[in-house]
Parts: structure tokens; sequence; C-alpha cells
């Protein structure tokens, strides 16, 4: 079965850095075939897509209000996609959660609707 495990969220200060990871099981995924993406809920706002990248890493997509401060990558030989968090302001304050498409395709996509297995979300707090 398909297991997906994210972590590296923190209380941290405004103006800090964090850095997420995502780790997904081998057994049901070719990996570097697997579009990948990280989204996050904050309270009393709907979920929205982050970031996302495609199975190879060579396509990337940002929210607007990341750019340039955050970084998304993979490591296919460890079943991994990080998210490097940089310049973290309190509106970045939410549950991220790790999302692993089931088509496989070249791209990848910011819409939530699409992923078919999520991991479990962890918390990123930034107090000013």
């Amino acid at each position: 079965q398909v297991q997906v495990v994210e972590s590296g969220g923190d209380h941290v200060q405004a103006g800090g850095s964090l850095r997420l990871s995502c780790t997904v099981s081998a057994s049901g995924l070719i990996f570097d075939r697997t579009p990948m993406g990280w989204f996050r809920r904050a309270p009393g706002k709907e979920r929205e897509g982050v970031s996302c990248i495609s199975g190879a890493g060579s396509r990337t997509h940002y929210v607007e209000s990341v750019k340039g401060r955050f970084t998304v990558s993979r490591d296919n030989a460890k079943n991994t996609m990080f998210l490097q968090m940089n310049d973290l302001k309190p509106e970045d304050t939410a549950m991220y959660y790790c999302g692993a498409d089931r088509a496989e395709y070249a791209d990848c996509s910011l819409s939530a609707a699409i992923y078919e297995y999520w991991g479990q979300g962890t918390q990123v707090t930034v107090s000013s």
C-alpha cells in the first residue's frame, strides 16, 4: 500500500526558516513518475496549493504568495520531497500536507482535487 508521511513542522519566529520533508512508500508507485505537491490549510481558510514538483523534478509551480521564499525539491533515490521555507511570515501559519498524484504525467498541479494519496500533515506556526 502507498503511505505518505510529512515531517519538519515547528514553531518559529517571523523571518526564520524550516525544511519540510515528505516520504512516500515505494509500493504501488514509481516515485520518479509521480507528481507531488505541498498544500496548506490555515484556520478559517480553504486548503490551498503551495507548491508542486513533477516526477522527474524538472517542472515546479508555486502559489504567488510564496514565490522567492519557498523552494520545492525531491530526492527520488530516497522517495522524498522537500519544501525549503525561508523568510517565514505569520500568514504562512498552517497545517501543511503532502500529496502524491496517482496519475503519471510530466507536469504537476496545485489543485488538491487531483491528488490520490495524502499524508497526515505537519504543523507550521510562525510568530511575529
